[in-house]
């Protein structure tokens, strides 16, 4: 596949597992920065491919090829992440910032050796699981948003999701890591 692909359809796959999934064309032609026709446009040619299911304006959705080719590329980028954390010692925004364009380089029998070095780690160093070869995922039903966390209660900081460098660089100033405890005073709506 092409780079443009792969962060098509891996857009499609973040976007569709966050609380409001939000898989309209205009929403990934945003995200994307990229015109609303060439959304379309990229829709329409991977429908052909069955990696999409596409409606004239319905959200998009992934069909299972879709799927797998998402998880594929999302597993080699957060083995990527981990061994550039691991490794290089590079921050978490660098780590990020590098594995976007060595995910798309990576063939599988890489990706697996990576793996292999690295002791078959299940989580990157943000807190995101890493998917398998075969496409499963490690979750944890008790990870709650830092928004649903409510006051008066310790919570230990299980994931840091982000691509902003200054978001990193806050936490990074504030020793907030993974593993972090946190106490919550006052709950914001």
């Amino acid at each position: 596949m092409t780079v443009s692909v792969d962060n098509f359809i891996k857009t499609v796959y973040k976007q569709s597992k966050l609380p409001n999934a939000d898989t309209r064309l205009s929403t990934l032609a945003r995200l994307l920065n990229i015109s609303n026709a060439a959304a379309t446009d990229m829709a329409r040619k991977l429908a052909t491919k069955q990696l999409v299911n596409y409606t004239k304006y319905k959200p998009l959705t992934l069909a299972e090829k879709g799927n797998e080719l998402a998880l594929n590329v999302i597993r080699k980028h957060r083995l990527w992440e981990s061994f550039l954390y691991k490794t290089l010692n590079l921050s978490l925004h660098e780590i990020h910032v590098e594995a976007e364009e060595l995910e798309h380089l990576t063939s599988d029998f890489l990706a697996n050796e990576i793996e292999k070095y690295l002791g078959n780690p299940s989580f990157d160093p943000h807190g995101d699981p890493i998917p398998t070869f075969t496409g499963k995922l490690q979750t944890d039903s008790s990870q709650i948003l830092l928004s649903e966390a409510k006051a008066g209660f310790n919570y230990t900081i299980a994931r840091l999701s982000s691509s902003d460098k200054d978001f990193f660089d806050f936490c990074k100033t504030n020793n907030i890591a993974i593993g972090s405890s946190i106490w919550v005073e006052k709950q914001y709506h």
